[in-house]
C-alpha cells in the first residue's frame, strides 16, 4: 500500500524511504504493519493485503477467524478472507477522528486464532482539502479613531480550517483600499491570524466609515476560501489608549478546578481621566471557539475564572486573548495573551475491552489454554494511565500481559465441570494514580462436558416384592439412575442382563423402559411356579467412551390365596365306600379326609367340617386333622349307608373351599346272608379255588406283617442307640439359648429328593410370622409347591447359622442343657396341647410338617403301599413314623425338632426319660399331655 501511495502521488520518495525504514525497524520487535489512506475512501476501497504482510497462510484464514479489532466504538476497517485484504468499512473523516493533530493514526489489532495470535498495525489517515475557511462571525465592525497614527495595528477575527498541513489555513488577503494594509502572523502552534495596519492616518470628516473584505485561503488544490466583512467607523479622537503591564500572562490549573476557580489577572492601564481612562476588559475577537465556554473574565478587574469543565485528555493549553479598552468617546484597545496549562489528575477510570473469548472450554483443557484477550486502556497520563488487571483469587484463572496495555486470560488450575459448569469472572483493572481508579469487566466462561462420570444410583441393589398374579404392563420398579455429566453424555440407556444360567427369563418375564428404567413385568407372576427372580440392570450413559454400571434387582412373588385346596383321599372321581360294623361304639375313626392346598403359609392351612350327612348326630370331623369318626354309638334306626360330605376350607383371603364326599357303610351279620350260603351247598370246585385263594392271601399277609416287624424293630432299636448317646451327656437345669436361632429340620417324608431339601433357622419367636427364605433351592413343580415359606418381618430376614451349629452333613457333639421347660419348648409342642380343638399352629414350621405328614399318608393310601388300617386312626403313619405316631397328636410335632448337636427328638427323649413307650390309638392325648407337663 505504501507503494500504491507513492505511486499516486500522495507520499513523497524521502517519506516513503522512512516509512520503509521504520517498518524494517519495527517488524522484528514488535511486528507492527503500517498504512496510509486519504481520508474520506469509498467503503469497500483497500488498504493493504495483511495476509501478505504478515506472512500468513490465506487458506487457513477463515478457519483461524482473522478480525481486526480497534479501541474505537466504529470498526472502520475489516479484512476480507478470501483475498487478505483489509479494506474501508466505515466513513474516515480525519478531522472527527483527530482534529486539528497534525498527524491522525489509527491503531488496529489483527486478531488471530487457533492459536490465537495478536499483531498490530496503523493506518495513517492523511488529510485531504474537504473543508472550506470559516470565519466564527458573518461581520465584524471596528470602531478607529481618526487621531491614531499610522502603524497601529488592530486584530481582526480568525478563521478556522478543519484541515491540517497544507490544506490548513495558509493566509489571509485584504481587498484593495487605501488607509489600511494586512500583516499576517502565526502562532506558536504554527496557525496563522491576520491583523489590519492602518498605513494613512483616517479622516472622519473626509470618509467617516470604510468597508474592507477579508479573505481566507488555505492551501489545498485547488484552494478554499473564506471571506469576513470588516465595517469600520471612523472616530472622533481620543489620544491616549490602555495598556497592559506585560503582554503575556501564563497560569497553570487542575482539570478537576471547580467553576468559579480564579486562573489569572491581568491589569490595563490608561493615561486619559473620565471616562477615556476607565478600562473594560473582553475576550479578544480571535480566540478559538470553545474559550467563552471554558473561562469567564471579569469587565472591570480582569479576572480570569473558570468557567466550565476542562478535561487535560481534551486541550492540554489554552491560548487566550484579552483585550481592554477605555469608556472614551472613541475607545482605543490594548490587547495581551495568556496561556492556560491543564494539569492532568487522574479523573479517568481504565476501559476494558474484550476482543476475544474462548468459550466453552472443555473441562480437560490443559494448564495455560488461552481463554480471553483483553484491552485495557486509560485516557489519563504518566501514572495516572499505567493500569494492572487482575481476576478474584481462588479461581483456575490467571492473567498475563502479552503486550502493553494487553492481558491474556488463561487457565491456571483443572476445570471440573460437574463441580462449577460456568464462571463469571470479575476482571477488575486499576490504575496507578492517586487515588486509584478501577474498571470491572464479567468474562462469561462456559465449561463444556466430557464423558468422565458412569451413571450412578443411590443403591446398589435394590429388592422388588410383587404379588402374584400381578397384572403385567404394571410397573413394578422406577431404577432411580443418573449420571452427573451434560446431556448428550448423561443421556442413560437401561438394559436386563440374562442371570446367569437362566437364559430367557428376561425376555419372557420382564422388560424395561430403555428411556427411564422402569421395570415391568411381561406376564403374571405365579408364586407357586418360581419365587424369586435375579435380574441385573445394566445402564449406558450417552458419551465417548461409553460408561456403563451394573445394578442388582431380586425380585420376590409373595403369596396370594389363589389356590383352592385339593382332595388327596378320597380321591376324586372315584367311589370309596367305609365299611364300619353296626356295633361300632361313639369314637371309633372310620376315616380321614386329606387335603392339601399349593399356597403358602396362612392361605395353605386348612380346616375341615361335615357339610351334609343323613344325620348330623352319628358323625363328627377333626377340625385340622380330617378325621371323621363316630360321635354316638349306630342305632338300629340309622341308615345303613351314610352319604358324607366334608367341607375342606383354607385360611386365605379370600377364603376358598371344596368338598370330598365319602360313603359309609353299615354292616351286619343277618340270617339271610347265613342263608344264602349253607354248609356244604356250594360246588366243590369254589370251595378249592376260595382255599387257594385264602392261603395264598395269608401267606403274603405273613410275609408283609414279618417284614414290616423287622424295619420297625430295626428302626426302634436305631433310635434307641441315638437316644442313649443323648442321655448319657450331662443335663443341665438351666435353660441355655444354644445360639442366635433354633434349627429345625423339615420332615422327611419322601416328598422330594435330599438335595432339595432346605435348613431353615429360626429364633424362638419366629412363630409369629412367616420366615423367608431369599435364595430358595433348585426349582421344580413339586419342591416350589411345596415350600411354604414367604415374605416376613425383616428382623427375620435373613438368618445367619450360628457358630455353635455343624455344617449339614457333619454329626456335632451333644449338647449337654438341650432339655426344655414346659415354657422354654420351641414350636407349638411347648406351647399348646396339640388336640383338634384348639388353635392353628402359629409358625411356618408346623405348617410344614403338618403338610408332609398329610400328603405322606395321601401317597400311601393312593399307591396302595399301606392300607387305612394300619393302625387304629392312623392311615398308615405308624408304619413310617412309628407306632406311636397316631393322627390324635398330629399337632404335636416335638419328635420333629431336635437339638443342633444331638441325634435325638424331644419325643422319643421324653418317653425314653418317662420310662413309657408310645402308644397309639385314643390315649394318645392324655399321655401326650402327660409328657408335655414332664
Amino acid at each position: 500500500m505504501v507503494a500504491e501511495a507513492r505511486s499516486s502521488g500522495l507520499v513523497s520518495p524521502g517519506r516513503t524511504v522512512g516509512v520503509l525504514l521504520l517498518l524494517a525497524a519495527l517488524t522484528e520487535a514488535s511486528t507492527i504493519i503500517h498504512y496510509e489512506i486519504l481520508e474520506e475512501r469509498e467503503r469497500g476501497f483497500p488498504v493493504g493485503n495483511v495476509v501478505t504482510d504478515l506472512g500468513l497462510d490465506l487458506g487457513s484464514l477463515s478457519a483461524r477467524r482473522l478480525r481486526v479489532v480497534s479501541g474505537a466504538s466504529r470498526r472502520f476497517f475489516e479484512v476480507n478472507w478470501e483475498t487478505g485484504e483489509m479494506f474501508v468499512n466505515d466513513r474516515l473523516d480525519r478531522e472527527e477522528l483527530c482534529g486539528t493533530l497534525p498527524s491522525c493514526t489509527v491503531t488496529l489489532e489483527l486478531v488471530v486464532e487457533n492459536p490465537l495470535e495478536l499483531f498490530s498495525a496503523e493506518v495513517v489517515v492523511q488529510d485531504i482539502n474537504d473543508n472550506n475557511p470559516s470565519f466564527p462571525t458573518g461581520e465584524m465592525k471596528l470602531e478607529i479613531s481618526e487621531a491614531l497614527a499610522p502603524g497601529t495595528r488592530f486584530p481582526l477575527e480568525s478563521a478556522h480550517d478543519p484541515d491540517v498541513g497544507s490544506n490548513s489555513l495558509q493566509t489571509y488577503e485584504l481587498s484593495h483600499n487605501e488607509y489600511f494594509a494586512l500583516r499576517v502572523q502565526t502562532r506558536e502552534d504554527g496557525t496563522k491570524y491576520a491583523e489590519l495596519v492602518l498605513e494613512r492616518a483616517l479622516d472622519w470628516e473626509r470618509e467617516p466609515s470604510v468597508q474592507l473584505v477579508l479573505t481566507a485561503l488555505d492551501g489545498g488544490t485547488p484552494a478554499r476560501s473564506a471571506t469576513l466583512p470588516i465595517r469600520i467607523t471612523v472616530l472622533d479622537a481620543n489620544d491616549n489608549a490602555p495598556a497592559f503591564n506585560q503582554s503575556l500572562y501564563r497560569a497553570r490549573v487542575r482539570e478537576d478546578a471547580p467553576p468559579g476557580t480564579r486562573v489569572a489577572q491581568v491589569l490595563a492601564t490608561d493615561l486619559d481621566e473620565g471616562l477615556n481612562g476607565e478600562i473594560v476588559y473582553s475576550f479578544g475577537s480571535h480566540n478559538r471557539a470553545g474559550v467563552r465556554e471554558l473561562f469567564a473574565l471579569d469587565l472591570v478587574t480582569g479576572v480570569l475564572t473558570i468557567k466550565g469543565r476542562l478535561d487535560f485528555e481534551d486541550t492540554k493549553l489554552h491560548e487566550i486573548y484579552i483585550q481592554a479598552k477605555d469608556k472614551g468617546a472613541n475607545p482605543e484597545g490594548a490587547h495581551c495573551k495568556v496561556l492556560v496549562e491543564v494539569v492532568d489528575v487522574n479523573d479517568n477510570a481504565p476501559e476494558i475491552t474484550v476482543t476475544s473469548v474462548y468459550s466453552p472450554v472443555p473441562e480437560d483443557a490443559p494448564l495455560g489454554t488461552v481463554i480471553a484477550l483483553l484491552s485495557v486502556t486509560d485516557l489519563d497520563a504518566g501514572e495516572n494511565g499505567l493500569v494492572t488487571c487482575e481476576v478474584p483469587p481462588g479461581l483456575p484463572f490467571s492473567l498475563t500481559s502479552s503486550l502493553k496495555n494487553y492481558f491474556t486470560l488463561k487457565t491456571s488450575a483443572a476445570l471440573d465441570r460437574e463441580t462449577m459448569p460456568e464462571y463469571n469472572l470479575s476482571i477488575t483493572a486499576r490504575d496507578s494514580g492517586i487515588p486509584s481508579l478501577s474498571a470491572l469487566t464479567t468474562v462469561k466462561v462456559q465449561v463444556s462436558d466430557i464423558n468422565d462420570n458412569p451413571p450412578q444410583s443411590s443403591q446398589s441393589s435394590y429388592d422388588v416384592y410383587v404379588e402374584e398374579n400381578n397384572l403385567p404392563g404394571v410397573p413394578i420398579l422406577n431404577l432411580s439412575v443418573w449420571d452427573p455429566d451434560a446431556p448428550p453424555n448423561a443421556r442413560l440407556s437401561f438394559f436386563l442382563l440374562e442371570p446367569g444360567a437362566e437364559t430367557g427369563l428376561v425376555g419372557r418375564y420382564f422388560t424395561i423402559n430403555r428411556d427411564n428404567g422402569v421395570l415391568t413385568t411381561l406376564v403374571p407372576l405365579d408364586y407357586e411356579d418360581q419365587r424369586e427372580f435375579q435380574l441385573t440392570a445394566h445402564i449406558n450413559d450417552g458419551g465417548t467412551p461409553v460408561l456403563a454400571t451394573n445394578i442388582s434387582v431380586n425380585i420376590f412373588v409373595t403369596d396370594r390365596n389363589d389356590n383352592a385346596p385339593q382332595v388327596l383321599y378320597p380321591r376324586p372321581g372315584q367311589s370309596s365306600v367305609e365299611m364300619l360294623p353296626r356295633s361300632t361304639a361313639a369314637g371309633h375313626v372310620v376315616s380321614r379326609v386329606v387335603g392339601w392346598d399349593a399356597d403358602a403359609g396362612h392361605n395353605a392351612w386348612l380346616s375341615y367340617s361335615l357339610l351334609g350327612a343323613p344325620n348330623q348326630s352319628l358323625f363328627a370331623v377333626g377340625l385340622h386333622t380330617g378325621q371323621i369318626s363316630t360321635a354316638r354309638p349306630i342305632q338300629d334306626t340309622d341308615s345303613p349307608r351314610q352319604i358324607l360330605t366334608v367341607l375342606i376350607s383354607d385360611n386365605g383371603e379370600p377364603l376358598l373351599s371344596t368338598t370330598a364326599t365319602l360313603t359309609v357303610s353299615v354292616t351286619e351279620e343277618s340270617p339271610e346272608a347265613r342263608a344264602e350260603f349253607p354248609s356244604g351247598s356250594a360246588p366243590r370246585e369254589q370251595n378249592k379255588n376260595l382255599t387257594f385263594y385264602l392261603l395264598l392271601s395269608l401267606i403274603l399277609v405273613s410275609v408283609g406283617f414279618a417284614v414290616t416287624v423287622l424295619g420297625v424293630i430295626i428302626f426302634k432299636v436305631y433310635k434307641w442307640k441315638r437316644s442313649r448317646d443323648l442321655y448319657r451327656a450331662p443335663v443341665s437345669s438351666l435353660y441355655r439359648t444354644p445360639g442366635p436361632s433354633l434349627h429345625a429340620d423339615a420332615v422327611r417324608g419322601g416328598l422330594m429328593p435330599p438335595h432339595l431339601y432346605h435348613q431353615v433357622y429360626l429364633t424362638t419367636d419366629s412363630r409369629r410370622s412367616d420366615p423367608l427364605l431369599k435364595k430358595p433351592g433348585a426349582a421344580s413343580p413339586l419342591a416350589s409347591r411345596q415350600n411354604t415359606l414367604r415374605s416376613c418381618d425383616p428382623v427375620f430376614y435373613r438368618q445367619v447359622l450360628g457358630a455353635e451349629s455343624a455344617p449339614p452333613g457333619q454329626q456335632a457333639p451333644p449338647n449337654t442343657d438341650w432339655r426344655f421347660s414346659q415354657a422354654q419348648r420351641p414350636g407349638t409342642s411347648g406351647s399348646q396341647n396339640g388336640d383338634e380343638t384348639g388353635t392353628w399352629p402359629n409358625n411356618q414350621f408346623d405348617t410344614e410338617m403338618l403338610q408332609a405328614m398329610i400328603l405322606a399318608s395321601a401317597s400311601e393310601a393312593a399307591d396302595g403301599s399301606s392300607t387305612l388300617g394300619g393302625g387304629a386312626g392312623t392311615m398308615g403313619l405308624s408304619a413310617r413314623y412309628g407306632p406311636q405316631f397316631t393322627l390324635q397328636h398330629v399337632p404335636d410335632y416335638r419328635q420333629n425338632v431336635y437339638i443342633p448337636g444331638s441325634n435325638a427328638t424331644l419325643t422319643n427323649a421324653a418317653g425314653k426319660r418317662d420310662g413309657k413307650a408310645p402308644a397309639g390309638g385314643n390315649g394318645n392325648k392324655k399321655k401326650s399331655g402327660k409328657k408335655e407337663k414332664k
